[in-house]
């Protein structure tokens, strides 16, 4: 049955000539009904023993037809095909660079900003399986965290680890630019992005977040921002304890929504303004998009001849319509 159902043909219009075996079946009938009436009576009994010579030449005629139709088909060129694929994933360079100051600690997201933004980039590791990931974390500093990498499991691990106070307080997003441009400027990837997560303004850092967005232009790295923060007012950190707790208190959110948007149009990205959880989500499911790991699929076909069997089995039909008919049925008419 699977046999049959890859068998296509190089002629199929040859096929069409299976209409005379219908026309043949008539003729046949034709003949022996009129035959059989111009009989006489005394003729019918007199054939009583050659009944079983006559019911083997009705089968023969079958066998021509069969062989016919086969010859036919053998014409027609059946072939079988036999497809595969080949495909060749080629991944892309992703570095997510993520703010750990201590105003991601600010309530407006839940249970926090710094949380949030930890599970919203952990299922965007998940939905790309083929990728190399990265991760730079900065606060008043910045450090690598993880370099390139194809092992996820590792990524998300050392994501889970990430909290505020890793480094010195401040938002230094300059340094946090440089930091992941360094890392991935020597990729040979096709595509080499980087994913920028901040909720404030510049305000530490050797380097300009202008200086970095030239030098990622430059080394055709493409960033994407994100600023973290709802509008108004949020339940922030401003303080902190002898003991190491924060004080918060409400204070006024402020996102250099500007300075992002230069850098993600400088570099062929696109800022992005989270003030939720599910806009976050959103987000990056969006960027998911954007950044679809490109997947070439080449489909092969090979086809061949398979009129073998079907010639074969109509030449064995022929032949035993021969030898029978100038052996066992050569007193028939």
């Amino acid at each position: 049955m699977n046999f049959l159902s890859s068998i296509s043909f190089a002629q199929p219009m040859l096929l069409w000539l299976l209409v005379i075996i219908p026309v043949f079946i008539f003729l046949y009938f034709y003949r022996e009904v009129i035959g059989s009436i111009k009989i006489s009576s005394a003729e019918n009994f007199s054939g009583i023993g050659r009944s079983f010579k006559e019911y083997l030449r009705h089968f023969m005629f079958v066998l021509k037809l069969l062989s016919i139709g086969l010859l036919i088909v053998v014409l027609a060129r059946p072939q079988s095909r036999t497809s595969w694929k080949n495909i060749t994933t080629e991944g892309i360079d992703i570095v997510l660079t993520m703010d750990i100051s201590a105003s991601m600690l600010a309530k407006d997201f839940k249970p926090n900003r710094l949380e949030s933004a930890k599970e919203v980039a952990m299922d965007f590791v998940d939905a790309r399986p083929n990728d190399r990931i990265g991760l730079v974390i900065f606060s008043g500093e910045s450090f690598t965290q993880c370099p390139l990498t194809t092992d996820h499991a590792i990524i998300k691990n050392l994501m889970g680890d990430i909290k505020t106070g890793m480094v010195a307080d401040g938002t230094a997003i300059g340094m946090g630019l440089a930091t992941s441009i360094s890392r991935i400027k020597d990729s040979k990837a096709k595509s080499k992005v980087i994913i920028l997560l901040t909720d404030g303004v510049n305000n530490m850092g050797a380097v300009a977040p202008q200086t970095s967005a030239e030098i990622a232009k430059a080394f055709g790295v493409r960033v994407y921002t994100i600023g973290v923060g709802t509008q108004g007012k949020t339940l922030a950190p401003v303080a902190m304890y002898p003991n190491g707790q924060y004080i918060f208190d409400y204070v006024q959110v402020e996102i250099d929504e500007k300075m992002l948007g230069n850098i993600a149009e400088m570099t062929g990205g696109k800022f992005f303004r989270a003030t939720s959880n599910n806009k976050l989500v959103s987000i990056y499911k969006e960027i998911d998009k954007m950044e679809k790991t490109i997947v070439e699929e080449r489909k092969h076909t090979r086809r061949t001849e398979e009129f073998f069997p079907f010639a074969l089995t109509a030449g064995i039909l022929l032949l035993t319509n021969f030898i029978m008919k100038n052996t066992l049925l050569k007193s028939l008419p």
